[in-house]
């Protein structure tokens, strides 16, 4: 026990291996969690993380068969001595796949699932329905699809299902991945509020660190090749190295203190930046290194590759998903194009790529109307990376799946190989490349799509939410490529996202949707500092804002120079 608590998780001496694979996927985990504790879990893609959750809900071995040795207890009891069903009543489970998680025909069915599961008198059921669905901010879709949803509104359906559960232990994948960054913050704050209403334990995978650091966790455990590496408070991790080390993006403001040379390791409640007390730091470093010339990044743009003219689309002729959208794109732009969930960024993506096509206005590619294009002669030009891998994927074997577009257009066997091998690296998935796709993680399964279409090499690049489930080492390995296919080659990329951390790293501009309406089209440091903006495009400020807001100096000087000290720190690295 631990302050008295009871152990309700315990990992002693265990080992997992998947029954299609050759080696474990977790060695020799040794963890106990405590009842009523609230821990992150991170770690690169790949590294254990989700099957370690999957242990404790019992997905595996039960799902996923697979070789346990060491011991997996829940509340006392061996899971393998259990069943889905026992275990599903103890433990509750948000799944980062959304998809797999649906049951009902309709948001408010499957919302109502557990309950009616529980016999839940139909009087009852329903208010709590609909209060569940207010709390995530899905009344209006009670009677929708859930496939027909946008990712975000997905998960919030997913998070819908669990709140008020009384369950004794509740599991979060990758909460956040699909979330505009309000709604992420009101997760957070939702995730919080269930852990000390209802003392349940709880436990969150998720790669977003600063996003999860909005609320206090008791520990943060960190994996790396299927093994616990750190076990600590977030203020020990923060001022060691094992982020960076292990592939794990660090706090915007946790950066900008360490390259102003503070000593972050003096500096009380570090972990949350609205509770750190200034008197701890050396303001006067912090300053200097926000008042220092960087120098401004010339972009050097060619002519324009894609302009819309206002462009209107309704997918049910009664209800406008994004309403007369003018825009244009110049060769070789890196453009974030953002808004909060449901706003029509997807669908501004879907009528880009001619998967839909507009009611009203006209899209140009490099000078030529779209209208009379087909999907394919559009696909030579423009490559789109959906948000959901499973949406993409159509082979079961890793490397057909890459290679799949270039037989498609019939390139000879020696360039599709050179050019499959080349993407593969970079994705690093080419030890992987005769694996199954489905022994993969969700994370691995968006590098493959973004591999099948990098192969291709489009002029124009289209990525949904290219960083939603990637650990930081991979994501910037693949924005890296990105970045040189814009800044050597001119390829035009676009970025539909809601990580202002790609926008601030990665863009030249950012343009901002909502309620399918354009609100704003300008460069990232003026929109993230656009109060109003923010406000009516569910973003959140990032701590950058708050932190020059604290130091009583410009959000959008801060922001432009933070953006251009990191460009020059990572071109330096490099």
């Amino acid at each position: 026990m631990t302050n008295g608590r009871n152990p309700v998780i315990q990992f002693t001496d265990m080992s997992f291996q998947y029954k299609s694979q050759q080696k474990p996927t977790l060695y020799d985990i040794n963890l106990t969690i405590y009842e009523g504790e609230k821990v992150l879990i991170l770690g690169a893609s790949g590294s254990g993380k989700s099957t370690l959750m999957n242990c404790i809900n019992g997905i595996v071995p039960f799902s996923y068969e697979g070789r346990i040795t060491g011991s997996v207890k829940v509340n006392g009891k061996e899971t393998r001595e259990l069943s889905i069903f026992k275990l599903s009543n103890e433990v509750g489970t948000v799944l980062q796949d959304s998809d797999a998680q649906f049951v009902g025909l309709s948001v408010g069915e499957d919302i109502a699932f557990s309950m009616e599961n529980n016999n839940i008198p139909r009087e009852e059921m329903l208010p709590n329905v609909l209060a569940r669905s207010q709390k995530v901010g899905m009344e209006d879709f009670l009677a929708a699809l859930p496939f027909y949803l946008s990712g975000g509104q997905k998960q919030k359906v997913a998070l819908a299902g669990v709140l008020g559960e009384y369950m004794n232990i509740l599991l979060f994948d990758e909460p956040l991945a699909s979330l505009d960054p309000k709604t992420g913050a009101i997760t957070i704050d939702m995730i919080d509020q269930i852990a000390r209403d209802g003392n349940s334990t709880v436990l969150i995978v998720e790669h977003r660190l600063e996003d999860v650091l909005y609320r206090p966790v008791d520990r943060v455990v960190v994996m790396d090749a299927g093994r616990i590496v750190s076990d600590s408070t977030a203020f020990k991790l923060l001022c060691s190295d094992t982020l960076r080390s292990y592939g794990i993006r660090e706090p915007l403001y946790i950066a900008a203190l360490k390259y102003a040379g503070c000593d972050i390791n003096k500096i009380n409640n570090l972990e949350y930046l609205e509770k750190i007390d200034f008197s701890d730091i050396d303001k006067e470093k912090l300053l200097t290194f926000f008042q220092a010339e960087t120098g401004s990044n010339e972009l050097n743009l060619g002519d324009e590759t894609l302009r819309l003219e206002n462009v209107t689309y309704s997918y049910d002729k009664k209800r406008d998903a994004v309403k007369n959208i003018s825009f244009s794109i110049r060769k070789g732009e890196r453009v974030a194009l953002i808004g909060k969930n449901g706003a029509g960024k997807s669908t501004i993506a879907r009528l880009l790529c001619g998967i839909s096509r507009t009611d009203s206005g006209d899209i140009f590619i490099n000078g030529n109307n779209t209208k009379p294009m087909s999907i394919k002669e559009i696909g030579e030009e423009v490559g789109f990376v959906m948000q959901n891998p499973n949406q993409m994927i159509v082979k079961d074997i890793i490397i057909d799946e890459v290679e799949l577009a270039l037989k498609v257009r019939e390139y000879s066997p020696d360039v599709i190989k050179e050019k499959s091998a080349e993407t593969l690296r970079i994705c690093e998935l080419y030890r992987m490349r005769n694996w199954p796709v489905d022994a993969v993680s969700y994370g691995q399964k968006k590098r493959i799509t973004v591999a099948s279409i990098l192969a291709l090499e489009p002029d124009i690049i289209l990525l949904d939410e290219p960083t939603a489930g990637q650990d930081y080492r991979h994501y910037m390995e693949i924005i890296n490529f990105i970045n040189k296919l814009s800044e050597q080659y001119h390829k035009t990329i676009v970025f539909i996202t809601h990580d202002m951390h790609l926008a601030i790293e990665n863009t030249d501009r950012a343009i901002v949707i909502s309620e399918g309406e354009l609100i704003m089209d300008d460069s990232v440091f003026m929109v993230l500092s656009d109060d109003e903006t923010i406000d009516k495009a569910n973003l959140k400020q990032t701590s950058l804002y708050t932190l020059a807001r604290m130091l009583n100096i410009s959000p959008e000087k801060t922001i432009e120079h933070y953006i251009n000290y990191e460009r020059m720190y990572r071109a330096n690295e490099q």
